[in-house]
């Protein structure tokens, strides 16, 4: 029982990573989208480049929740009789 009590906490934290960031992701690129419809340039600005940070931020999260599943995948594999 403890063994699979370590599965799920191995891939639990990656997977809420992953997911709160797809979240993000797909907030920055609104942002993104309602920066363009802005009149004042002052305020495009502004949304634009946060916009830009929301999505590079989240973009990272992506990144490391890929790269901690497959190498939780690589070590479940090495494990196995």
């Amino acid at each position: 029982m403890p063994a699979l009590k370590s599965k799920i906490a191995c891939w639990f934290k990656p997977v809420l990573i992953g997911v709160a960031a797809l979240f993000f992701l797909l907030l920055g690129v609104d942002t993104l989208r309602f920066a363009y419809t802005l009149k004042h340039p002052v305020e495009f600005l502004l949304c634009f480049f946060a916009s830009n940070l929301i999505i590079l931020i989240s973009g990272v999260g992506c990144l490391y929740a890929v790269f901690a599943i497959r190498k939780a995948k690589q070590e479940e594999h090495h494990l196995r009789p």
